[in-house]
């Protein structure tokens, strides 16, 4: 995806709503903010925990409209086409399954309860998201 520009007010302010939601639900149901585990309970977790999980994916989903329609789009356009987009969506659920949990749950929340193995977790992101951009920008051409 293609950033159409930066506006650091917006990246503040979806900051301290990321971070404050994961306050939040640690604090009222003393659970973790973790996207890819909070999917994985909504499919095949216990069903008292359903409840919470999807008012949490609602909420990511209702916000994202917000934006849409108090702004009128999205700050970024897809560079990749769809087969692409869903292949790289499906190697990341893949990722998050093998590494126990995705960049919010260790990169969020795992790193500001000082857990080592999510600082491990969050390097290693970074390294292959790092590496991912390098080789691709190589194989185009670019530096």
């Amino acid at each position: 995806m293609i950033a159409a520009g930066f506006d650091p007010l917006a990246g503040t302010l979806g900051g301290l709503l990321i971070g404050g939601s994961a306050v939040l639900l640690m604090g009222t149901l003393g659970r973790i903010a973790g996207i890819s585990g909070m999917i994985g309970g909504v499919l095949d977790g216990p069903v008292a925990e359903r409840g919470w999980r999807w008012m949490f994916l609602a909420g990511l989903l209702a916000g994202a409209l917000l934006y849409r329609f108090a702004w009128g789009g999205f700050p970024f356009e897809p560079s990749a086409s769809l087969p692409l987009l869903v292949l790289a969506g499906l190697l990341v659920g893949i990722g998050t399954r093998l590494g126990s949990g995705c960049t919010s749950g260790h990169g969020v929340c795992g790193i500001a309860r000082g857990r080592r193995r999510s600082m491990v977790a969050t390097a290693m992101f970074m390294a292959t998201a790092m590496l991912v951009v390098w080789t691709q920008r190589l194989l185009q051409g670019g530096a």
